[in-house]
């Protein structure tokens, strides 16, 4: 079977079709990138809302869908999909947050399970077995998170 198996660039993320039409955001966060002594292991590589679909066919004409996002590499990248988020202003009113503000209270609630590798790896043929990010909080229907603190 592996004649027909076509080869996908690593910038096309299959997508479920529901996820097609939504307007969330996308927040790709970044994990291994960060040298030093910050205490932060992720960081936001791109939070936006525009997307670029693209339709392929398999072998028996079926339709599947990909995310083209440029740069995108699976070995130190996760994907997540993040619906509009509010908070109160000092009015008591409430007011978007923008895709940078939504990424990092995205990050400091999987902050615990990003893959301690070092910043560098050997050139590979093949995708990654194991995400970067591992026992992930899978249900996200109510998640309470604090700002974070300011560091000196």
């Amino acid at each position: 079977m592996g004649i027909f198996r076509r080869k996908m660039p690593p910038q096309y993320i299959p997508i479920h079709p529901d996820n097609i039409t939504k307007n969330d955001w996308i927040i790709l966060l970044e994990a291994g990138t960060i040298v030093g002594p910050s205490a932060a292991k992720l960081r936001v590589a791109v939070a936006t809302r525009e997307r670029k679909i693209v339709k392929k066919y398999n072998i028996f004409f079926r339709r599947e869908h990909f995310l083209f996002l440029e740069g995108y590499d699976p070995r130190i990248h996760a994907l997540y999909f993040c619906p509009q988020l509010y908070r109160f202003d000092a009015d008591n009113k409430l007011a978007a947050l923008e895709g940078d503000e939504i990424g990092s209270l995205l990050a400091q609630s999987v902050q615990d399970g990003v893959v301690e590798k070092q910043p560098w790896y050997e050139p590979t043929k093949k995708l990654p077995d194991h995400p970067i990010i591992t026992n992930m909080k899978t249900d996200f229907d109510t998640v309470i998170v604090d700002k974070p603190t300011q560091r000196n």
